[in-house]
C-alpha cells in the first residue's frame, strides 16, 4: 500500500514514514511542504495521503487546503488529516466530500503505532476515522442554532458517535442502551436534520458531516 506523507517537522516526518514502513505501506514521498504535497499527491496518486494542517509556506491551514484541491484533482483520493489543530472551516469542506476515505486524527491522541497504522488502512479502504474530539470542535459551533439545537442529549451523543463512524452495536454499547433504542435515537435524528435513513456508516458519517458544513 503506498503512502504520501506532508509534514514540515523532519523527525516526525521520519518518524512516521519507519512506522509506516514497519507496518507494511511503502512510503512513496515524504514531503515538508504544501506545493510538494500536492504535487506528489496528483502525480503520484497514493492509495492514501496523511497529510499536517499547518505547512509551508504559510504555516495556517495550507495543508487542508492541498487536501481538498488534491481531492478535486483526483475524487475519492483517500486522506487522512493528523494534526494538533482542528482548523473548522476547512476541515467541514473536506470532510463534506461524500467519496469516503477520510480521516481527520489529533496528534496528541494518537497513543499506539497499531491503532494508527489500522486508522491509514481503514481511510485507504474507503472508511472514515475521526477523532472524538474533532467532532466534538466540529459540532460545538453548529448546535448553537438551527435544527441541532432541538436534538435531546442523548440525541446529541448518538450524533457524535454516529459522525465518529460507529455501529449502531458500537454506540449502543458505549451507551448502556439497546441497539433499539439507537434506531429510534437515529430516527429522531434524521428526521430532525432532514436526512435520508442508510444502514452505511459511511454514508451516514458523511451525510452528517455534510449538515454540518452546509
Amino acid at each position: 500500500m503506498r503512502v504520501v506523507i506532508g509534514e514540515d517537522l523532519f523527525l516526525l516526518r521520519d518518524g512516521l514514514a519507519r512506522l509506516l514502513a514497519a507496518h507494511g505501506f511503502e512510503v512513496a514521498a515524504a514531503v515538508g511542504s504544501a506545493p510538494e504535497l500536492l504535487k506528489a499527491l496528483t502525480e503520484l496518486k497514493p492509495d492514501v495521503g496523511i497529510v499536517d494542517v499547518r505547512l509551508p509556506p504559510t504555516f495556517t491551514d495550507d495543508g487542508l487546503r492541498v487536501a481538498i484541491e488534491a481531492r478535486r484533482a483526483c475524487p475519492g483520493l483517500p486522506l487522512l488529516v493528523l494534526s494538533q489543530y482542528v482548523e473548522q472551516l476547512y476541515a467541514r469542506e473536506l470532510l463534506a466530500d461524500q467519496g469516503g476515505g477520510l480521516g481527520y486524527l489529533l496528534k496528541d491522541r494518537v497513543f499506539s503505532d497499531a491503532a494508527f497504522a489500522d486508522a491509514v488502512r481503514t481511510v485507504a479502504a474507503g472508511g472514515t476515522v475521526l477523532d472524538p474530539e474533532v467532532v466534538s470542535r466540529l459540532m460545538t459551533k453548529r448546535a448553537r442554532s438551527g435544527p441541532l439545537a432541538a436534538l435531546t442529549p442523548r440525541e446529541r451523543e448518538v450524533l457524535s458517535l454516529m459522525a465518529e463512524g460507529r455501529s449502531n452495536a458500537a454506540i449502543a454499547a458505549r451507551l448502556f442502551i439497546s441497539e433499539k433504542a439507537v434506531s429510534k435515537h437515529a430516527a429522531g435524528i434524521f428526521a430532525r436534520l432532514g436526512l435520508a435513513q442508510s444502514d452505511d456508516d459511511n454514508r451516514r458519517v458523511l451525510a452528517v458531516l455534510a449538515y454540518l458544513n452546509s
